[in-house]
């Protein structure tokens, strides 16, 4: 066959072109990019771009896509600036590059045959088209992430949304809210907040979630990352769902600390959720207080579910226990409460809890009888015992909200 002339080879680079850009914007992807590439060199053609996880190889059933995990390694070490080996029978390697930033390859291997003069022209239009699917992409996750966060900050600031319409909201985004879910709120120490979203959502199929940058605290680099963890199907949703909501916190441990909501089945309540994982989140990040154990027993989910929507009520119950006993403690710098806590953990025992704060019995008791004269509630009986058992449990989940 005759080498195309100039003129026919100009305008068969554009129809070309002019295909590719059209398979990218009809949501085709590069898999069809790599199709008309291989089809217009002649030759087995691979896109690999790292950044959207996307790796193809075509023409369809070509034997050389056996090698694709080889080729995404390679491409992998070239976009990180790593040492990398070329594959064997690499006849025409395009780079993929926005600016000096390399983003992927347009690799052609040899086969049978070598390749056609023309065939590098072919893979460059592949690596424009290529860079046209990555801008979609990240322009598409772009806008996503905005109404993700748009959603759960509307949550955050208590905006009234009718539940119907947050559970059509929430289905626009991939998640399913109409049977409940638990509230997620983490502190992140690390700067991979992308990564511990993707671990969100591998963990938790259908959860949405979201970094929020500007919201991290002073020793938080990475911002928070808030999330909802959609209702698990099972004969129990709220205890399977809590128990996926547990192991996936624990994973997180590592990169920041995690607050859980309790589960919430209507989905009009959560941003209610949403609040009592900042509350949780606020406790563990600032009291200091050895509770992470025990944050998660009935009595303390029970007032972290009034805190969020009756603050006023655990305030109060606060104040009319433990609260006198505080300010004590914070004007002459005694240790009432400590000595408190230790008497109810010693189930009530005197010389147990003399040992445990190293201190005499005597002086157990003077202290204990100071906690009733400031409160009016006697830790030797057992009524007043509950209630200032659960007053300490209230001043636990306040305290970094109490002025200092």
């Amino acid at each position: 066959m005759a080498a195309p002339t100039a003129a026919t080879l100009v305008e068969r680079l554009r129809g070309l072109h002019l295909r590719m850009v059209d398979a990218v914007l009809a949501g085709d992807g590069l898999e069809r990019v790599a199709e008309l590439a291989a089809e217009a060199a002649g030759g087995t053609v691979a896109i690999v771009v790292p950044r959207l996880g996307a790796a193809h190889v075509a023409p369809p059933g070509s034997p050389l896509a056996e090698r694709l995990p080889e080729l995404r390694r390679y491409v992998g070490d070239c976009v990180a600036d790593r040492l990398a080996h070329p594959p064997r029978g690499l006849a025409i390697e395009i780079p993929i590059a926005s600016g000096d930033e390399m983003v992927g390859c347009v690799l052609m291997l040899e086969g049978a045959s070598a390749p056609s003069d023309e065939a590098a022209e072919y893979l460059h239009l592949a690596a424009v088209a290529s860079l046209t699917e990555v801008a979609v992409e990240e322009a598409r996750d772009e806008v996503e992430q905005n109404l993700r966060g748009s959603f759960l900050e509307d949550l955050r600031a208590g905006t009234v949304v009718a539940p119907e319409e947050l559970v059509r909201r929430a289905a626009r985004l991939g998640c399913d809210l109409g049977r409940g879910a638990v509230a997620l709120c983490a502190e992140l120490h690390t700067d991979r907040p992308r990564h511990v979203v993707a671990t969100i959502g591998e963990d938790v199929p259908g959860a949405l979630a979201q970094h929020m940058e500007s919201l991290g605290g002073a020793g938080s680099p990475g911002g928070r990352v808030y999330a909802l963890l959609p209702a698990l199907d099972g004969p129990d949703p709220a205890e399977a769902t809590l128990a996926a909501a547990g192991r996936l916190a624990a994973r997180l441990q590592r990169h920041g600390t995690v607050g859980l909501s309790s589960f919430y089945s209507d989905p009009g309540e959560l941003g209610r959720a949403v609040q009592e994982a900042e509350l949780v989140l606020d406790v563990l990040t600032v009291s200091g207080e050895p509770i992470a154990e025990d944050i998660n027993q009935g009595t303390y989910r029970l007032l972290f579910r009034v805190l969020a929507s009756h603050p006023e009520e655990v305030r109060s119950f606060y104040e009319d226990t433990v609260a006198p006993v505080v300010r004590y403690d914070d004007q002459y710098r005694t240790d009432l409460v400590g000595t408190l806590e230790a008497y109810l953990a010693a189930n009530c025992h005197m010389s147990a809890t003399a040992a445990a704060i190293h201190a005499h019995r005597h002086t157990v008791a003077y202290r204990l009888e100071r906690v009733r004269d400031l409160t009016g509630l006697d830790p030797m009986q057992s009524e007043d015992r509950e209630r200032l058992g659960l007053g300490l449990k209230a001043y636990r989940i306040i305290a970094p909200r109490l002025p200092r």
